[in-house]
């Protein structure tokens, strides 16, 4: 059961469902118990399925990297036919779970899936651009969590997809920036210009900034259902702030210790964010 966690990445779908439960809260008149768990269960299933299917397709690069070659395909503790029932199960169970909520939030999830496995995967070894590809999916379980309530795509989610999407760079950079060496041997090149240089620091400062202005677009009353008080607009820059320092800093000094600070402040910032949203919701 270790080996099945590590192969469908529990402590990274934790993190995914968190960010649906918070869309859930964010856009549900009243709490069902019935439908949160049907998401939760259901977004749970589908990043395990996706992470499943990632393992699957990237043994080879996997037994090259350090901090990967244990994972229980690669070790040859556990068989590929063994991964793929686990994969295939999972993102049909899924699936049909986010179905009995609403059809909208199946095909989000479903879609989800689809883009991760099938283009954000294949693509991690041959261009810089799979960090765009991948912000996709990763986007999607704040979404899918108003979509879950009300069954409909509009400005609501499509701020909440905004603000995950855009969140995912200056996090991601500085992920690709500190496993750079261990990323090459694999042959991926994730940074944008495929190298650890300004371009990088540069863009996750561009991208920080982007955050920060979406994160506050519902204080202005713009973004329908979903909105944000002043004092809860000002924690957000706060948090938002934290951040564009670390950011700042990496631009200003580029190194492997400013981006340990700044993936450290990007997860910070999105939890803390989303419950800040929330909290605001059913306290204002």
């Amino acid at each position: 059961m270790r080996d099945v966690g590590i192969l469908l990445k529990f402590r990274l779908a934790f993190t995914v469902v968190f960010s649906a439960v918070a869309g859930y809260l964010l856009g549900a008149p009243s709490f069902i118990l019935s439908d949160f768990l049907l998401l939760t269960l259901g977004g749970f299933a589908i990043v395990g399925s996706s992470n499943a299917f990632n393992q699957i397709w990237e043994i080879e690069k996997d037994a090259v990297m350090a901090r990967t070659k244990d994972r229980p395909l690669p070790a040859g503790r556990m068989k590929k036919v063994e991964a793929h029932l686990w994969a295939f199960s999972l993102g049909i169970s899924g699936t049909l779970a986010l179905g009995y909520l609403n059809v909208v939030t199946a095909a989000f999830g479903l879609l989800s899936l689809l883009i991760y496995v099938l283009v954000y995967t294949p693509m991690k070894a041959r261009s810089p651009w799979a960090v765009l590809v991948g912000a996709v999916p990763g986007a999607i379980p704040f979404l899918l969590g108003w979509v879950s309530v009300t069954g409909d795509f509009g400005v609501e989610p499509g701020t909440l997809f905004a603000l995950q999407f855009i969140w995912q760079f200056p996090h991601f950079w500085a992920i690709a920036w500190l496993g750079y060496e261990e990323y090459a041997k694999a042959g991926y090149y994730l940074l944008p210009n495929r190298r650890k240089d300004r371009t990088a620091t540069q863009l996750s400062l561009v991208y920080t900034l982007w955050m920060l202005f979406v994160s506050i677009l519902p204080a202005f009353g713009i973004t329908g259902a979903l909105t944000l008080s002043i004092p809860a607009a000002v924690i957000v820059i706060v948090f938002g702030m934290d951040v564009l320092y670390h950011a700042w800093t990496h631009h200003k000094n580029p190194s492997d210790s400013a981006a340990r600070k700044l993936m450290f402040a990007t997860i910070r910032y999105l939890p803390m964010v989303q419950i800040t949203y929330v909290l605001n919701h059913y306290l204002v």
